[in-house]
């Protein structure tokens, strides 16, 4: 039988571990430098028209079989492989500037003045990943122009034991793993931006430390047989 001495002990031994791993965000950036540090970049722009990574093109060079294919899918690094061309970052260029990258790279070389058709011939799901303190966690396809509100909402929200204040966005950008932390209840209120979440983003909501640790103890309170008085 567990005493209480032990049960005490169990608690708070969980307490502090929910606590040190409150600490672990806070090196990401916030406020101003949490929007600036995933802005946009070349290869993350929105439109219909913008190739994204593992979208499936299809490139026809007049004449040249070994070149055309419908085949060209974009890996996660936004780049394609052309025979004779190489690797090309195609990811957050319209199939207009990849035919004309592809016009440069070929005629400086081989082909003299090619005739290049590309397009977009499959989209890549569009999908984010929702973790944490949140109703319903797990994967959601998002629309173009989606915001954090938006893909939260699809998660059925924040719990109550949420720290809003500290939600936390991931994104590949370059290559490179990069985070932020966003005040939801700034976004919520209007005196913040609500942010643009891009396909292949995570976001986290952690825990309340404080509400998650009063939950637990009135949840124990009853094994403990403690009151609590307040003055």
């Amino acid at each position: 039988m567990i005493t209480h001495a032990a049960r005490i002990a169990i608690v708070v031994s969980a307490l502090c571990l929910a606590g040190c791993a409150g600490q672990r965000s806070s090196d990401l950036p916030m406020g101003d430098a949490a929007y600036k540090s995933i802005s946009l970049s070349e290869h993350n722009q929105s439109g219909d028209d913008v190739i994204r990574e593992n979208d499936r093109l299809s490139i026809r060079v007049l004449g040249e079989a070994e070149l055309t294919s419908d085949a060209y899918r974009v890996d996660g690094n936004g780049t394609i492989q052309v025979p004779m061309a190489g690797d090309l970052k195609v990811a957050g260029l319209n199939p207009m500037q990849v035919r004309d990258l592809l016009y440069r790279a070929l005629s400086s070389r081989y082909i003299r003045d090619p005739k290049i058709a590309v397009n977009i011939v499959e989209r890549a799901k569009s999908v984010v990943a929702v973790e944490g303190a949140v109703r319903e966690p797990g994967v959601y396809e998002v629309l173009p122009g989606s915001t954090l509100l938006s893909a939260l909402a699809l998660a059925r929200s924040p719990t109550n034991v949420a720290r809003l204040d500290s939600v936390m966005v991931f994104r590949f950008i370059d290559g490179q793993r990069m985070g932020a932390r966003f005040n939801l209840v700034d976004i919520r209120n209007g005196r913040a931006a609500d942010p643009e979440i891009l396909p292949g983003d995570t976001i986290v909501v952690v825990h309340s430390n404080s509400k998650s640790a009063w939950r637990e103890m009135l949840q124990a309170a009853p094994l403990f047989n403690i009151f609590y008085v307040f003055r």
